[in-house]
């Protein structure tokens, strides 16, 4: 096993976090959350860093989607759903249908959500997906599939304007 090279994790958290960050709130959809699960996922890698430090980007992204999905098993019983969301100041003309879509992806259970941000998102393969997961590239395929179906009823407009979710980079 190489010995863990601190700089590269160093380099690897300079260069990666705000992508990481993205993903997370994807994810969980508060931006707090998101940077605790990032915290969270990096203090879990740091251990295996000498074994992963030449290609930790499938290993940190399967990390971050499973401790999401253990996080939401967690807290599920203790939040409370709103109708409504309070007002926020808009931060340019998307904001609406980041929002839109943001909720959507929080309304489908977990693996259905990791794997939609994975795919689209992170423009991951869905072989790709389906490492990080853990999971087989059928269980992708269905899983998108039936995300994307509960996503077009959660969002009419999502077939209609020609949209998408990975819309949300903008």
């Amino acid at each position: 096993m190489p010995e863990p090279d601190g700089h590269l994790f160093d380099e690897f958290v300079t260069t990666r976090r705000p992508a990481l960050i993205r993903t997370a709130y994807l994810l969980t959809g508060h931006a707090e959350d998101a940077e605790d699960l990032v915290q969270t996922t990096l203090i879990k890698v740091v251990p295996k860093w000498g074994k992963i430090q030449d290609n930790p980007e499938p290993y940190v992204r399967k990390v971050l989607a499973r401790e999401a999905t253990t996080r939401w098993r967690a807290r599920r019983w203790r939040e409370t759903s709103v109708e409504h969301l309070p007002d926020r100041a808009a931060a340019g003309p998307s904001l609406a249908w980041n929002v839109t879509v943001r909720d959507a992806l929080l309304r489908l259970p977990p693996r259905q959500r990791a794997v939609i941000v994975l795919r689209f998102y992170d423009d991951l393969t869905e072989r790709e997906t389906a490492a990080t997961l853990g999971i087989a590239i059928g269980t992708v395929k269905s899983q998108t599939s039936d995300a994307l179906a509960r996503l077009r009823t959660l969002i009419p407009d999502l077939a209609a304007d020609g949209s998408s979710v990975a819309g949300l980079r903008g």
